[in-house]
């Protein structure tokens, strides 16, 4: 088997279902598996699969064991000669295992492959690709100053080397993954896939960033950014820095006192959110403006059914566009968002023959799920 493709779920059934999708078209004719882990949602997040995904291979916990150890769950039951770690809020590109399988067969100790990812409005994730986290480094990108943080000597477009990938999207060889251990289980959640990128370099391995490849990761789905989301950051920092940096018992209370002064300061209020215009405008994008069916959703005004080429080039603002994924790729849908991002638009998405839309317009806060 060519490729296993892990996704750990917690409690976003209606993400899953269209990362679901997704994965599912990315994978035709390539001989593959999918594996969920369940880290024991406690809602509708197992029989969905059991019930629209019965190919998938299901691991459902009853406790949740954090994403270290459940991703390690799934990728202990894979048969592929690569793996693919996958959040469960993703959403990839039709071509994006087969760009991927033919860039990697062309690489001499491939460590892991990460792609530019962009949030639910369209923008790029700078977490896409970064720098080795360093004490000073962390300490900056705190006050703000995110330029040693970021690998920005690449741009978001180009391929290369870098240090740290983010575990929304990890793609590596089954056995380079086992021989280094996996996600190192000390770490509950945050921080593994920082620590599994920087152990695959010093055990000679070269991680690539392919920004050719562009998916939507939704983010902030398993976990809102509070106080109780800076505590297991900057708890995971520690356990990173004690592992691979530390000098001796000083150095690590040290390193545990800092990063008790940094989570207490991210912790704190922070200045409120951007406020966002009325939308004016309801699009529903898909390929047949003629055949598609209608949907009835909750909203002002009623949905104009516009074809995906009128809204590129109506370049629409201020609007609500909803992508109906039964007719379009999700490459077109991606492409699209980016093209029309920052005007003030919200997307959402329609996965095929359900009864909801997805979507999310910040990449810190939970996103949005209307059914009708």
């Amino acid at each position: 088997m060519k490729l296993s493709v892990i996704i750990l779920n917690y409690k976003v059934p209606y993400f899953l279902q269209l990362c679901l999708q997704s994965v599912t078209r990315a994978l035709l004719d390539i001989d593959s598996e999918i594996i969920v882990v369940d880290n024991a949602s406690e809602d509708s997040s197992v029989t969905m699969v059991q019930q629209y995904f019965p190919d998938v291979k299901l691991i459902a916990n009853t406790t949740n064991s954090g994403f270290s150890k459940a991703n390690n769950q799934g990728v202990a039951q894979a048969k592929g000669e690569y793996i693919c770690i996958l959040n469960p809020d993703t959403v990839i590109p039709e071509n994006c295992f087969s760009t991927l399988l033919e860039f990697s067969q062309n690489q001499i100790d491939m460590g892991a492959v990460g792609i530019r990812l962009i949030d639910g409005t369209g923008n790029y994730l700078p977490e896409s690709k970064r720098n080795l986290p360093t004490i000073k480094v962390s300490a900056l990108k705190i006050i703000g100053n995110t330029s040693a943080y970021y690998a920005n000597q690449l741009a978001q477009d180009e391929v290369g080397k870098v240090s740290v990938l983010v575990g929304a999207f990890m793609f590596i060889k089954r056995q380079v993954y086992l021989d280094t251990g996996g996600f190192d289980e000390d770490y509950f959640m945050y921080g593994e896939d920082i620590d599994l990128s920087y152990t695959l370099h010093k055990k000679g391995y070269t991680n690539f960033y392919y920004g050719k490849l562009t998916a939507i990761h939704f983010k902030g789905e398993s976990s809102s950014k509070d106080k109780i989301y800076a505590q297991r950051f900057f708890g995971a920092m520690h356990i990173f820095h004690k592992k691979h940096f530390s000098k001796g018992l000083i150095s690590s209370w040290f390193m545990a006192f800092f990063l008790k002064i940094l989570s207490f300061s991210y912790s704190l209020p922070r200045s409120k959110k951007k406020i966002i215009p009325p939308i004016s405008n309801f699009y529903l994008v898909c390929e047949d403006v003629k055949s598609v069916d209608t949907m009835r959703l909750n909203l002002e005004k009623e949905l104009k059914v516009i074809s995906l080429a009128q809204v590129r080039l109506a370049l629409v603002s201020n609007s609500l566009i909803v992508f109906d994924l039964k007719s379009l790729s999700t490459t077109a849908i991606i492409n699209a968002m980016t093209l029309l991002k920052n005007n003030q638009n919200r997307f959402r998405i329609r996965p095929s023959n359900c009864n909801f839309i997805a979507g999310s317009d910040s990449s810190t806060d939970r996103g949005e799920i209307q059914i009708w």
